[in-house]
């Protein structure tokens, strides 16, 4: 294994990086992570939530499951999924300061997070991910809706309800993902209000 680059991602930070057709990046986190990614020569092209599910028939996926792009293309496959405590979330968009304050706002928090939330953040995984790709000229309103990692909700299958959960992974999980094309890849460490965020350690490498 031949280690290409290696990052420690704060609590609520984004990061982005390009990845070469081959490499796999790890993905070391405890907690949520809002992962997107796009292909490097034409970064209309980037993963896509609804084409993923179709593709693999199932809300959550896992080791040798294939991530899709909004054309169908095969962008992404998980060649490791260490996370046994839970699943990854595929119907959840961005967390953001707008979200946040329009829940309080509106007395919801208790609706969306299994804890008391005491403070809410100013920003969250739309803002990183933003600053995160904008010397790309990636615009917001271009980033798709994220692989959530580690985010383990509760989805009841004849009414569609969904709840959020404090399930997460315990310490040294991680998740390996396989570039089956040259990818620009970008992850926020989400504050994660229903546990309380962590930071995320990140490597690319070359198996």
């Amino acid at each position: 294994m031949k280690t290409i680059l290696q990052q420690h991602v704060p609590h609520n930070t984004g990061w982005s990086a390009e990845m070469k057709q081959g490499q796999v990046i790890r993905i070391t986190a405890t907690t949520t992570v809002d992962f997107v990614f796009f292909k490097l020569q034409n970064l209309i092209e980037r993963f896509d939530q609804p084409r993923t599910k179709v593709y693999n028939m199932k809300l959550f996926i896992s080791t040798g499951d294939k991530l899709m792009g909004r054309n169908n293309q095969h962008m992404m496959t998980i060649t490791y999924d260490g996370n046994q405590t839970g699943t990854h979330d595929l119907q959840k968009g961005m967390c953001s300061g707008y979200r946040f304050k329009l829940a309080q706002q509106e007395n919801r928090l208790a609706e969306y997070y299994p804890r008391e939330i005491k403070e809410i953040p100013d920003h969250g995984c739309y803002e990183n991910l933003s600053k995160a790709v904008a010397k790309y000229g990636i615009i917001p309103e271009d980033i798709p809706s994220p692989f959530n990692l580690n985010q383990h909700m509760i989805i009841d299958g004849k009414t569609g309800k969904m709840e959020h959960t404090q399930v997460r992974p315990p310490e040294g999980n991680y998740m390996d993902l396989r570039a089956e094309m040259d990818l620009l890849v970008a992850l926020s460490a989400c504050p994660d209000l229903a546990v309380g965020g962590k930071p995320v350690d990140v490597m690319i490498y070359e198996p």
